[in-house]
């Protein structure tokens, strides 16, 4: 397996444990038997906790993808390599100003980790630009 493909499967974990290390901090409060009650997110910290969780979801998909067909389309391995890791770093940190409220700077993770992901994807069509 590349880099990109473990980065793949860092980011699946990474939006998942942004939603479970929650629901563990606060078991006492937390009813698996209704795993999607509205008010077990009214505390602050759950809402972008879940708010983190919902993106990543969202996130995921075009990034698995992006990887996927630079790698089968031929796209420059060590790029590619570089690009994801540094769009999991993006993602980490995103996740973190998510749970600290921090807007703005959130935002702007976004936008880098989108860039990246366009980035990826489009790397295939312009390889023979690339001085690699």
């Amino acid at each position: 397996m590349t880099v990109a493909e473990w980065c793949i499967f860092a980011t699946l974990m990474l939006y998942l444990l942004s939603i479970a290390s929650i629901k563990w901090i606060r078991f006492r409060h937390f009813d698996n038997s209704r795993p999607r009650d509205p008010a077990f997110y009214d505390d602050p910290i759950a809402a972008r906790a879940l708010g983190a969780h919902q993106n990543g979801i969202e996130a995921f998909p075009f990034f698995a993808v992006a990887v996927l067909l630079a790698e089968f389309r031929g796209g420059p391995q060590r790029l590619i390599d570089e690009l994801a890791v540094l769009f999991l770093i993006v993602r980490i940190a995103y996740v973190f100003t998510y749970l600290g409220n921090r807007p703005t700077l959130r935002s702007i993770l976004w936008s880098i980790g989108f860039a990246i992901n366009i980035a990826i994807f489009f790397m295939p069509a312009i390889r023979r630009f690339l001085p690699l």
